[in-house]
């Protein structure tokens, strides 16, 4: 009983220093501090790019939902691509646009960390939702016959569900991994946005564990996204050297090219 009682309480002071540990830590993003005259030339730049990318991204998603004609899933999928784009963009420039203009470049604990947990959400799904698509068109060009039975609006819906889900899944993760690690007073992030190498960077505590674990995920999910881009996109291929007529050829690159345009963009 005493033993449960001190386990108790030695799990509360550990949650209370953390919350200590929270309240008191804060981070200075030092990007691109070492051009102070390109300042107001860079807040410019990236308001515009931030703005052409908000517009065409929202653009896109109400042009797809507008238009019966392109209740697709290859649509349907570019919806979501969209809308994810735009959720990083959102969660990352308006404080970088922030920085460029106040002398004040902190950010709270609790900010960084609510930021690092929406990029790394927006990453990991943009990178399956890539991969969806090419599994996609690889039903559209090489059974095009079964596409509307294999591609369901159902089925397509629980593709995108799964991506999400995973990149909550991996975000959560990686932010508790954040948390085991130990910060003490004010730390200069040499970055424009917490991302997880500038912050390990700076931790008080070995991040070794914390370093490794987030490698081998990030490294899973890359190479396992892009195996399946390269696989789908090797089928796309000899499936359109097969075609006879120059006709088909053109019309079945033409199927892939804005998910081509995606990949190369991301």
């Amino acid at each position: 009983m005493h033993v449960i009682e001190l386990s108790n309480q030695v799990f509360s002071q550990s949650s209370e220093n953390q919350a200590n540990q929270s309240a008191e830590v804060a981070f200075i993003l030092l990007g691109f501090l070492e051009y102070p005259q390109l300042q107001l030339p860079l807040f410019l730049v990236f308001l515009t790019i931030y703005t052409v990318t908000v517009l065409g991204n929202l653009g896109m998603i109400l042009i797809i939902k507008s238009s019966s004609r392109l209740l697709t899933p290859m649509y349907f999928f570019l919806s979501h691509l969209s809308f994810v784009d735009f959720c990083y963009s959102t969660v990352v420039t308006p404080k970088l646009l922030e920085n460029l203009i106040v002398e004040d470049r902190s950010i709270s604990f609790t900010g960084c960390l609510m930021q690092f947990f929406f990029v790394c959400i927006s990453v990991v799904t943009e990178t399956f939702l890539l991969a969806v698509m090419a599994c996609d068109r690889v039903v559209a060009v090489c059974n095009p016959l079964l596409y509307t039975v294999v591609m369901s609006q159902r089925f397509s819906f629980v593709l995108v569900i799964a991506t999400y889900s995973w990149g909550i899944a991996c975000s959560l993760i990686y932010t508790l991994l954040f948390l085991t690690l130990s910060f003490c007073g004010t730390k200069f992030i040499n970055n424009c946005v917490c991302e997880h190498a500038a912050i390990v960077a700076v931790s008080c505590s070995d991040p070794y564990i914390n370093q490794e674990i987030t490698s081998a995920s990030a490294t899973f999910n890359e190479v396992s996204s892009l195996m399946i881009i390269l696989t789908s996109y090797v089928c796309i291929f000899i499936t359109v050297l097969k075609m006879p007529s120059t006709g088909g050829r053109h019309k079945a690159f033409s199927t892939c090219a804005s998910h081509l345009t995606a990949i190369t963009i991301f």
